[in-house]
């Protein structure tokens, strides 16, 4: 094992541990009586190609179906007997598996944790059998309106990223994805140089680093595999020079959907997106923000407004979203552009930007009240950028956002005339 590579001196202190096999450790000890382990590998539907799509998901429900160690329901039953909880979850950049335990069981629990990740059995029984389990939710999945449109709403805002994609990935690629396939994509991509392994919890930190580190040699079978070569290039797409638009009828919906989105920097492009946070709260973020404030309390017109900033790896999405009445979506619509006009014309007076900053740090600090949410912190930005520093000094980079940085970003990212918009009315009101 490599020496200790960084400590950051802040009220959230991890230590950095660069194992020899390429594996990355963080610790913290936290004192509160429980210690959770956030493994993130680098994988997610973004690295899918189309022939493949929905194989990162499909994957992270095979990991749970047994090892050359442990039968089916073996490892569940191993967590459950002792009281500790474990998930997982995928998204287009990532996949991440964490347990939460007692302190006294980590030692006992963690081996089993990573024999799972790194040994799956991969059967093909199992797997013909957990692949309709993924069917039905891909079907679930297309039979939840929000879900469809969301998805429409992705389509319409990224012509060829794969974030255009459902996580899921289409019923018809499922259907034809064999055990092999699946074995090749994690003996490629489940490696130490694509995983963090995050430890947070009441234990000394140089025994939580001892724990992950031999649980993970006990576990883990060099393998001579390396990445795809035909993994999808990720080139940001340029932003719209118009009003893409497309409206749909959707006989499950009671009021109709708005949906604005604009393509943005993101993580990769990480300074830029802070302004864009903060104006994602200003526009529709509580009941004093302006669209809340404007087109539900004071003209009625929507029945829910939000906006939020995704920040994506590659590229993010400036997403706001709207249910209203269908005689209402070209007004409000308008509205939303003029606010945006608004702001990108007259600074931001300085108590509304305050009002930010405050609920900005604030939120930091209570959603690091426990180590699983310390956990998921440190796995997400280190596994997405290889550094720390930015999931620690994001209310401090929030604060010095100035009034002239959100004019300069809603000038250069937020067009009013140029979007994505997807229009979802209930039935009989075309």
């Amino acid at each position: 094992m490599t020496s200790i590579l960084t400590q950051q001196p802040q009220l959230n202190a991890p230590t950095i541990c660069k194992l020899d096999n390429g594996l990355t450790i963080i610790a913290e000890q936290m004192p509160v009586e429980a210690v959770n382990l956030n493994v993130w590998i680098n994988v997610g539907s973004a690295q899918e190609s189309n022939e493949i799509n929905g194989m990162a998901h499909f994957l992270e429900h095979m990991v749970f179906k047994g090892t050359p160690n442990l039968e089916i329901g073996e490892f569940e039953h191993l967590i459950e007997k002792k009281g500790a909880e474990t998930n997982a979850a995928t998204s287009q950049d990532y996949t991440h598996y964490y347990i939460t335990t007692a302190p006294q069981d980590f030692a006992e629990l963690t081996p089993l944790q990573l024999d799972v990740l790194l040994n799956p059995s991969l059967e093909n029984e199992a797997f013909e059998r957990e692949k309709l389990v993924v069917l039905e939710e891909i079907r679930r999945s297309e039979d939840s309106p929000s879900r469809r449109i969301f998805t429409r709403s992705m389509e319409t805002c990224f012509e060829t990223l794969p974030y255009r994609r459902p996580v899921l990935g289409p019923a018809s690629v499922i259907e034809n994805l064999r055990s092999p396939q699946m074995r090749d994509f994690h003996s490629a991509w489940y490696q130490p140089n694509s995983m963090t392994a995050v430890a947070v919890g009441n234990l000394p930190v140089k025994q939580l680093i001892e724990i992950v580190s031999n649980s993970f040699e006990q576990h883990y079978h060099s393998r001579a595999e390396s990445l795809p070569n035909n993994i999808p290039a990720v080139v940001p797409e340029e932003p719209f020079t118009e009003i893409v638009r497309h409206e749909n009828t959707d006989e499950s919906l009671q009021q109709a959907r708005l949906i604005m989105t604009w393509r943005v920097p993101g993580m990769e492009n990480l300074d830029q997106t802070y302004a864009l946070d903060i104006l994602a709260a200003i526009l529709g973020q509580g009941k004093v923000s302006r669209l809340f404030r404007e087109l539900r309390e004071e003209k009625g017109l929507v029945n829910q407004i939000g906006v939020s900033n995704m920040t994506q790896t590659h590229q993010g999405v400036f997403y706001i979203s709207a249910a209203l009445p269908t005689q209402n979506i070209e007004a409000v619509e308008q509205a939303i552009a003029q606010q945006i006009r608004t702001i990108q014309n007259e600074p931001i007076a300085s108590k509304d930007i305050e009002r930010i900053r405050t609920q900005v740090a604030n939120r930091f600090i209570f959603a690091n009240e426990r180590p699983s949410d310390r956990a998921n912190l440190y796995g997400y930005y280190y596994s997405q950028l290889q550094d720390l520093a930015p999931a620690l000094t994001y209310p401090e980079q929030i604060q010095s956002v100035s009034a002239q940085d959100l004019q300069t970003a809603a000038q250069k990212y937020l067009n009013p005339d140029a979007y994505g918009a997807v229009i979802m009315k209930p039935l009989g009101n075309e």
